[in-house]
């Protein structure tokens, strides 16, 4: 008797991806090339940009490539692990300054946000403890929360009660509570001051994801944390990400040194990884210098954004709560929402189209990011194209 057939692989994928083509769904890549601050090369055109993170425009800045390409004559890769030879003058330089920056003893460097998440939380959590977290924290902290194997519970968005629910139920066990300062796709604020006094209270650590809040909020663009009065007595583990408003790549961790030198010895996606490329370390080093400078380009952006949400809300557009450069115009429909990120950029503007699982289900948006590069009369083109909703 034959066993019967064991199922095919490709035709889950088949199908799968077909109830993506049918939900309208489907995600492709598109190569940009490079353009001038504020704008994209895509598909043979030249659009103007409001699809990126480059929040104070220092991706293209001069400083910042000339930083490059002097240290770049040097060599490019690290060829090995921090622990293993890797770890140079460039690193050990670039977390001194982010260090110096934040107001934290010491900073570590990863190569990107999700390692950085992924084996801090690894490092920190064990099967028995409890992860408190926002329910639209970033897929890396609720994923390295997972892999730890810690039961991981999630709290309704900013709501600093219902996280205390969730800590009070089960105060004898170890516990860390973790927020995203600013959502990447809401570009709304974390209840910071309630959740750091929620933490105390309940001597739970708190880590913050300064992702999208370095280097455009608070004194000297320190972030949403400093904005809120919060520092390294309130804030155990602050996480922040060079490639967003600091225009280069990688990632920190800011902490006390227990918490480096737990790291350092414990975190798998710092100890089992190639090390940063020194050269891009070095240019980030004067980053973080250009970005501790730029109050006139936090300024000018915080003009556009008031621009922006007065003029879109003038039109009839749903907008989510935001004082970050990060606007969202939620449609609802998938495929509505496709179609009207088709039609500005047909009118010389990119808008990406935000789509399940990305955000909950009947939440598509056009995911709007301003930038200190974009001009008054970006916007306001924006705003013509878009129209009455």
């Amino acid at each position: 008797m034959n066993p019967s057939p064991r199922p095919d692989f490709a035709a889950r994928l088949r199908q799968q991806q077909q109830q993506r083509l049918q939900a309208s769904l489907q995600r492709r890549v598109r190569a940009a090339s490079a353009s001038r601050p504020g704008h994209i090369h895509l598909d043979g055109r030249e659009l103007v940009d409001f699809g990126g993170n480059d929040y104070l425009g220092l991706a293209g800045h001069p400083r910042l490539i000339a930083a490059y390409a002097r240290a770049a004559g040097e060599g490019v890769g690290a060829r090995a692990s921090h622990l293993l030879g890797g770890h140079r003058d460039e690193h050990e330089a670039l977390e001194r300054a982010v260090a110096d920056w934040i107001g934290y003893p010491r900073a570590l460097l990863f190569s990107t946000g999700y390692m950085a998440a992924m084996g801090t939380l690894g490092a920190v959590l064990g099967r028995h403890d409890l992860c408190v977290q926002d329910q639209l924290n970033h897929a890396c902290l609720l994923d390295g929360a997972r892999l730890a194997g810690a039961d991981l519970r999630r709290y309704a968005h900013a709501d600093a009660a219902a996280a205390a629910r969730l800590l009070e139920a089960q105060s004898q066990r170890r516990a860390l509570l973790v927020t995203d300062a600013v959502f990447s796709m809401d570009g709304d604020l974390a209840p910071l001051s309630e959740l750091a006094a929620l933490a105390r209270r309940e001597h739970a650590a708190l880590m913050v994801d300064e992702a999208h809040g370095v280097g455009v909020l608070g004194p000297q663009g320190r972030g949403a944390c400093a904005a809120a009065g919060l520092g390294a007595s309130e804030i155990s583990i602050w996480m922040g990400t060079l490639g967003k408003a600091l225009g280069g790549f990688g990632a920190v961790i800011a902490a006390d040194d227990l918490l480096i030198d737990t790291l350092i010895n414990r975190a798998r996606g710092y100890i089992y990884t190639t090390a940063l490329p020194p050269a891009l370390a070095r240019a980030m080093v004067t980053a973080v210098e250009l970005a501790r400078g730029a109050d006139a380009e936090r300024a000018h952006l915080g003009q556009l954004i008031d621009q922006f949400r007065t003029g879109a809300s003038a039109l009839g557009w749903q907008l989510l709560p935001s004082p970050t450069p990060i606007q969202a115009l939620v449609i609802g429909d998938s495929a509505a929402t496709l179609q009207c990120a088709e039609r500005l950029q047909a009118a010389g503007f990119h808008c990406p189209a935000v789509r399940p699982p990305t955000v909950p289900a009947g939440s598509a948006r056009l995911r709007i990011s301003l930038s200190a590069a974009h001009r008054v009369e970006d916007v306001e083109a924006l705003l013509g194209a878009l129209g009455r909703r």
